[in-house]
């Protein structure tokens, strides 16, 4: 089972971690793990948009690849890192329950297709009814096996959900371990290319509700906002190069393919199953969308339910989430937040 940090730990974290991340710095660090949504970080960092962008604003950003996912939102909770790639649930559930307030500076995609639910055999989604089935324990993938349950009356009660790292998903599948999971790509396209496995739910869906994001957090920001400047503006610079109808997308993408274990081919089918923001104003209609809110509230419900927002949670709005359109929760506990400011800026010409 995953450990989110205990409260005292980060407590602990955050006394020495807070002093120093309210003030003003010229040298930060963000993490990132493989994803179709996050490899742009990787190309960024190889081709040198990252630091032409930090060089404008006389700074430096280190950016850093962690293999194990959870690992690096952890590392990011603690303190080590100034921005980590992390979903919109897992931003929530482990940060910001653990009382760092964190900033949601880049809304990069949501996944259409990208996360599903594999078993072996013909059986359909029912099928799960008594069996095993492995998973990254309390993260999206464990809210999109709750979401499919739901659609064919069955419960978590019904089956048992066996925690599982994502970097040893495809070995536990390939050597007959497990018979159903839950995962992302590239593992499940991966996985669903072997003789005898079917997907049978995807996050296709639920459009809308698993996003990927580049989390920041807010004191950081707030004290440094040349940071967010600097990586919102190498971001959108990215996405000119691997958006469909740009000259360098082919040579982009291929990147992208090879250093996350695939190929241009296996990139591009992926890149099929994400909803890709590849400009600033498609990110902004996702944020100041009422659907946002709504989301961010099935997603707090869900986390609640599963003991996910700390011991002393009363409720599902115990933290308080807000958007463009309003705030879900507590206004007083406010730990997350969906800033269109900078991305906004990116629209307007301003960085």
């Amino acid at each position: 089972m995953i450990k989110i940090l205990p409260l005292l730990v980060l407590l602990c974290s955050m006394l020495v971690s807070t002093h120093v991340s309210a003030q003003e710095k010229s040298s930060f660090k963000i993490c990132w793990s493989i994803y179709v949504g996050w490899m742009p970080w990787a190309y960024g960092a190889e081709k040198g948009i990252v630091k032409k962008w930090a060089d404008k604003y006389d700074i430096e950003i280190e950016v850093v690849q962690i293999n194990d996912y959870i690992e690096s939102i952890n590392q990011y909770t603690a303190g080590s890192f100034d921005a980590c790639t992390m979903t919109n649930m897992d931003a929530l559930t482990i940060p910001s329950a653990g009382g760092i307030d964190t900033t949601a500076l880049i809304v990069g995609d949501f996944s259409n297709g990208n996360d599903g639910i594999i078993i072996k055999g013909d059986g359909g989604l029912a099928s799960l009814k008594g069996q095993n089935v492995n998973l990254v324990e309390l993260s999206v993938s464990h809210y999109l096996l709750a979401r499919a349950l739901e659609t064919v009356g069955l419960r978590e009660s019904d089956l048992k959900v066996v925690n599982t790292s994502d970097a040893d998903m495809v070995a536990a599948y390939s050597s007959g371990e497990i018979s159903s999971l839950v995962t992302w790509n590239p593992m499940l396209n991966e996985i669903a290319s072997m003789p005898g496995a079917n997907k049978v739910f995807n996050s296709a869906q639920i459009p809308g509700e698993i996003i990927d994001t580049l989390m920041v957090n807010t004191d950081v920001l707030a004290a440094n906002p040349d940071f967010g400047k600097a990586l919102v503006g190498a971001w959108y610079e990215i996405m000119s190069h691997m958006q469909p109808e740009s000259a360098m997308s082919e040579a982009a993408r291929t990147y992208m393919g090879v250093a996350s274990g695939t190929d241009l081919e296996g990139y591009n089918a992926q890149l099929a199953f994400t909803e890709m923001f590849y400009t600033p104003a498609q990110a902004i209609d996702l944020l100041h969308s009422d659907e946002l809110l709504s989301t961010m509230q099935s997603v707090a419900e869900f986390s609640f339910d599963h003991g996910l927002l700390g011991e002393g949670a009363p409720d599902a709005g115990f933290i308080g989430i807000e958007t463009p359109t309003g705030v879900f929760g507590n206004k007083g506990n406010i730990k997350l937040r969906f800033d269109p400011t900078y991305i906004q800026m990116a629209a307007d010409g301003k960085l």
